[in-house]
């Protein structure tokens, strides 16, 4: 049959060659993020704030704007991890110290992490991806205990099986609250569950929620290998 008349996908597997183990895929993910680490180590912070300057310009436009259009009001999605092998307790220590300081262990957990470093007066620096906007904001209380506002919210989950949380309010340098952020812990039988909730301005289209659950599902998985790694 030509070719411009298959309708069957096109399948290539590995029958030999390398020895070590893993896929294909497996091979490409290494040698991208490797690439990507080259890349950020070479630019440094500033190096990647200048480059990304007219993205981060467009990305908190687009947040502001879906602030004030939203009048307050914020939509809410959770991602839902579960872990094997590893207690709450340990990770959420690794994961105190990263943030402390270890902005390339924070880095490494997701391709769209482009700054990630505490602030002089506490709050914490983040340069990410909302949905496909770069976006610069700050993280204000993260560590702490759940703050006012969650304490009601339909996503707080009862503290007998998570007695971990975290919170906090995303916000731009001007002070503009344009999202938040609540992430709870419990140990299960053979490890831990962590619930991640993201709550953004309510007319930011579905699509910036669905790809932040993704963006916290790649993230979080990476920081509690890393964790296992160090526990090791």
């Amino acid at each position: 049959m030509p070719d411009n008349q298959t309708s069957a996908p096109v399948i290539v597997t590995l029958d030999s060659g390398p020895t070590g183990a893993g896929s294909i895929d497996d091979f490409e993910l290494f040698y991208a993020r490797r690439a990507l680490d080259r890349f950020r180590r070479r630019l440094g912070r500033q190096g990647l704030l200048d480059l990304l300057a007219a993205d981060i310009e467009a990305g908190n436009a687009f947040l502001r704007e879906s602030t004030r259009a939203s009048d307050g009001i914020f939509k809410a999605g959770t991602t839902v991890l579960a872990t094997r092998g590893l207690s709450s307790s340990a990770f959420m220590a690794w994961m105190e110290k990263a943030f402390a300081g270890d902005e390339n262990a924070l880095l490494a957990a997701h391709p769209e992490h482009y700054v990630m470093a505490p602030g002089a007066d506490g709050a914490f620096s983040v340069v990410e991806s909302i949905g496909p906007h770069v976006c610069s904001f700050y993280m204000g209380g993260w560590g702490t205990e759940a703050m006012a506002w969650a304490v009601d919210a339909d996503e707080l989950l009862p503290e007998s099986e998570y007695p971990h949380n975290m919170s906090s309010n995303l916000f731009l340098d001007d002070g503009t609250v344009v999202g938040r952020a609540l992430t709870q812990f419990g140990d299960t039988a053979d490890g831990f569950s962590a619930s991640l909730t993201v709550y953004v301005p309510a007319a930011c289209p579905q699509d910036v929620l669905e790809h932040h659950l993704r963006h916290y599902a790649v993230e979080f998985r990476n920081w509690i290998i890393a964790a296992a790694a160090v526990r090791a």
